[in-house]
């Protein structure tokens, strides 16, 4: 003979309201379900122009990755202002032109802060300032600029040290040759196209003169920085009338100098004050 049973949701109705559910006890108010956690708010991009051809202040790691002081600073700007950075290489003769564009936001890479720029384009105070320097030969015979007379220099074309070159080292008799990018100045002077150049006295240290292709290579005569050429110290450049902008990282830069965040970035990179007066 065949047991009939119940199925196990009968035998349970007095505690269970059909299968599977269970009744809420006499008078109890059941909580609502927890809402969902919001996803973070992504933050809003700052596009960042960029030269990566400049060592130590901006160039790139072995896997192509944006690096050097300047990048550090421009997301030390971010974090400070909530925004982030988006990193955009451009050719640097038409750094300004592309900002005028709207191909990115800002320019943070190394430029200095001149007064026929800034008929142009609006700077941030000052993050750095550093000086110029002639780099030639160490056995190059030099008492004054006319020394160089015959010479090939290359500059980083639309530079400071061009337009330092153009006024003061043309008039002498010097070749001024401008290039697209300070590293193929490099290259040039490796392979005996190029006398010397006029850069940045800390980028051309760690670009060239520190590195096996610019042994025998020195400077020579006075620390360049006349204002007439060299500006003011380096900023960040933005569009005219962007005031709102321009206040948040003044304030930005102003922060990172109080917090200790510069003295950080700038002691990864130098061993003295790149800050400047």
């Amino acid at each position: 003979m065949k047991t009939k049973f119940l199925p196990l949701c009968l035998i349970a109705s007095a505690v269970l309201v059909g299968c599977g559910k269970t009744e809420a006890p006499v008078g109890a108010t059941q909580a609502p379900a927890a809402a969902p956690a919001a996803a973070p708010a992504a933050l809003a991009e700052l596009r960042v122009a960029i030269d990566p051809t400049y060592e130590p202040f901006t160039f790139k790691t072995s896997d192509g990755k944006p690096t050097g002081f300047d990048v550090d600073i421009a997301e030390a700007l971010c974090a400070e202002i909530k925004r982030q950075c988006v990193y955009v290489e451009q050719v640097w003769d038409s750094m300004i032109p592309g900002l005028q564009a709207k191909k990115y936001d800002v320019i943070i890479s190394s430029m200095s802060i001149t007064e026929e720029r800034q008929k142009v384009v609006d700077f941030t105070d000052k993050y750095y300032n550093t000086p110029s320097r002639i780099v030639v030969k160490a056995d190059t015979p030099f008492t004054d600029l006319v020394s160089l007379k015959d010479k090939k220099i290359g500059v980083l074309k639309g530079s400071t040290q061009e337009k330092y070159a153009m006024g003061e080292l043309r008039p002498v008799g010097v070749s001024v040759v401008p290039y697209e990018a300070q590293d193929q100045v490099y290259l040039d002077i490796k392979s005996g196209r190029l006398d010397g150049t006029v850069a940045d006295s800390v980028e051309v240290t760690g670009g060239f003169l520190s590195k096996p292709e610019g042994a025998g290579y020195g400077f020579v005569g006075p620390v360049l920085n006349d204002v007439k050429y060299y500006g003011i110290g380096v900023g960040v450049a933005m569009r005219q009338g962007e005031t709102q902008l321009k206040d948040e990282l003044n304030a930005a830069i102003k922060a990172i100098r109080d917090n200790g965040t510069y003295d950080t970035v700038s002691k990864k990179y130098f061993d003295f004050d790149v800050y400047g007066d």
